[in-house]
């Protein structure tokens, strides 16, 4: 698979980003082909696959500054190519933020009327492109998605560094949604965050009282804690995204990624998820996230790796079966 004999011809780190590159360009050809034989299906599929090849070419690779922002862009301006084209379709939002916006893919769920709405929050190196698959988990079960890039994240990387502070991120995107006809249940809002999300997530529902459930996987208590057991090329990312000048700088901002002071007032439902055998987050973080949390659900699986990627099968049933469980009435006036 494109995988493997990427990896297998990549002998030197320099080579990823432009390896997954050509890769992409092969999918990216197929889409255009099957696109103009008007075979829009297969070509929302190989415009999709050409999207992940290049983020993965991007993915914490920072050889090469002008390719990296090649493939950060190409792999959203692909996507954008399949969005009309999935099923259900999906819609770019730019939601007005600090000047800028805050970039958004909403998939609106069928057979449900309204139904409920789920935030998707990326991590540290992810983008709303990649979840395509956590999306159709949760619009299979009658939630509608929004899955965004927040401040460092993907293309929002630009113009914004990573912060710890999420109420001034999902604030104004809920307020933006108010204003539009997007025919969800603006009632019923949920959010799941992945990793580094899983840290945005619970700080913003402390403050945002909107956000009705909460779903965090493999986030950590504390990033500085974890910062000395990081691999190089993470903490490479967390230089980068702080938009820090080197990696003593990025230390220092690893510890304002934090939950300290911060859970007792996340009072909504919180489904806490990790995977045994994190490298990157130990598992004891988890355990004192849904310590703290008044209103939290631990579950940890010890085949699990980071983010649970091993296991798919095992958590993402139980985090979307939750989140529909937990959704299923709007609140009460």
């Amino acid at each position: 698979n494109d995988f493997d004999e990427t990896v297998k011809k990549t002998t030197d780190w320099r080579e990823w980003g432009p390896n997954w590159k050509a890769v992409g360009e092969v999918h990216e050809g197929l889409g255009r082909e099957a696109e103009q034989r008007g075979r829009m299906l297969s070509a929302s599929q190989a415009y999709q696959r050409a999207a992940w090849c290049y983020h993965l070419g991007k993915f914490l690779w920072f050889e090469d500054a002008e390719l990296h922002a090649e493939l950060r862009d190409r792999s959203v301006s692909v996507y954008r190519r399949a969005l009309p084209h999935l099923d259900p379709p999906a819609v770019r939002l730019e939601v007005p933020f600090e000047g800028h916006v805050i970039p958004a893919n909403f998939r609106r769920a069928v057979g449900t009327d309204p139904p409920p709405l789920v935030l998707l929050v990326p991590g540290l190196d992810s983008s709303k492109e990649e979840l395509y698959a956590i999306e159709e988990d949760f619009l299979r079960r009658g939630m509608s998605t929004l899955t965004m890039d927040g401040p460092g994240q993907s293309e929002n990387s630009v113009d914004f560094a990573i912060r710890p502070n999420w109420e001034t991120v999902i604030t104004p995107v809920l307020d933006h949604l108010a204003r539009l006809d997007l025919r969800v249940d603006l009632d019923r809002i949920g959010l799941m965050g992945i990793s580094m999300g899983a840290i945005y997530g619970p700080r913003a529902a402390a403050h945002e009282k909107r956000l009705r459930a909460v779903v965090g996987l493999a986030g950590p208590y504390n990033l500085g804690d974890c910062w000395d057991a990081l691999n190089p090329l993470t903490r490479g990312g967390y230089t980068f995204y702080t938009k820090s000048a080197n990696e003593v700088e990025a230390r220092q901002k690893a510890y304002s990624l934090n939950l300290e002071g911060v859970l007792d007032r996340v009072t909504q439902p919180l489904l806490v998820i990790h995977g045994g055998r994190d490298r990157l987050f130990p598992p004891a973080h988890a355990e004192r996230i849904a310590r703290e949390a008044p209103n939290a659900t631990l579950v940890i699986y010890p085949d699990g790796n980071h983010v649970c990627n091993n296991i798919a099968y095992k958590y993402r049933p139980l985090m979307a079966d939750w989140l529909k469980e937990q959704l299923a009435s709007g609140r009460t006036r």
